[in-house]
């Protein structure tokens, strides 16, 4: 689940094409990096949630009195609902230090069934990474697999700022609806940007983070706790595959979960205090269903971005 800041003046147009457009604030690469930050105007809060019954299934069929929003605790008025399955952008951003090269070929094949399993007017690039950082675009599976196979493995890690690139490059992307996957270890040694501030980028930004964990279990560099919060934090999901030919079934089952999600909108009940996290409870009830369990982002930063 994703949520932005936006002006009421575009209100009738998110309405149409269920997001809006983000800015971001670059950082300045002759400097000591700063933390990412997104600066958006709050009025209406934006969430992308997957809902699903006790047996893992995708709920298909909701209606808006079916979903209830509680910020801070306090219910609000949802003012817009869709269950569209619109265009997004991805950024697959795949690691390629040295511990990576036996792993390349499932990743590789991976990225070709997440395409597959996409829609033809999506938008995709990848963000290769060791200790150097390089995007490449494309929305075909054979040139996304040879951008992937291509990029040598070797070196160290710079996980955190390959992330960074990746949350920048999505801005610059016209579909309003945004989702990063990273496939890494986990590990970092070679970033410019910390763990805080790559946390704080995701958590101002609209972008959804999925993470797959690809690693040995004696593997030194591997850190679930990273790729589990980047996920959590952004409303997405961490996936930790016991066998390596897991990878690819993780991938198509990542793309159908975001063609299954519904958006939902409202308008903050609390007076806007910039820089202040607002906490967010999503709740689903509809009758003759059943337990529902819905998977989506726990809350958002406030008002205007610190810069």
């Amino acid at each position: 689940m994703m949520s932005y800041r936006c002006s009421l003046v575009l209100l009738a147009f998110i309405a149409f094409v269920g997001n809006a457009n983000s800015q971001t604030k670059p950082s300045n690469e002759s400097e000591e990096p700063q933390p990412l930050r997104f600066s958006m105007k709050l009025d209406l809060v934006l969430l992308n949630a997957t809902v699903r019954n006790k047996k893992g299934w995708f709920v298909p069929d909701l209606n808006q009195p079916d979903f209830k929003v509680y910020e801070d605790n306090v219910l609000q008025n949802i003012r817009l609902f869709s269950h569209e399955d619109i265009p997004v952008v991805v950024g697959l951003v795949v690691d390629h230090s040295s511990s990576m090269s036996p792993k390349l070929a499932e990743v590789v094949a991976a990225a070709r069934t997440f395409v597959a399993a996409s829609r033809s007017d999506d938008d995709m690039f990848v963000v290769n990474f060791n200790e150097t950082v390089v995007i490449e675009g494309s929305d075909r599976p054979d040139q996304l697999a040879n951008a992937i196979s291509g990029w040598p493995t070797l070196g160290q890690t710079a996980l955190y700022d390959a992330v960074i690139k990746g949350l920048t490059q999505l801005q610059t992307r016209p579909l309003p609806k945004k989702v990063l996957i990273v496939i890494s270890d986990g590990g970092d040694n070679a970033s410019r940007h910390n763990l805080a501030a790559v946390l704080a980028a995701v958590e101002e930004s609209n972008v959804l983070v999925y993470t797959i964990g690809v690693f040995d279990q004696d593997d030194p560099d591997k850190n679930r706790r990273v790729l589990t919060s980047l996920a959590h934090i952004s409303g997405g999901e961490s996936f930790f595959p016991q066998e390596l030919s897991e990878v690819v079934s993780i991938c198509q089952s990542i793309a159908h979960d975001i063609r299954n999600q519904y958006t939902v909108g409202y308008v903050s009940s609390n007076a806007v205090q910039p820089g202040v996290f607002r906490s967010i409870r999503l709740q689903v009830r509809a009758p003759g269903m059943g337990k529902l369990m819905v998977h989506s982002r726990s809350g958002y930063i406030a008002g205007e971005a610190i810069k």
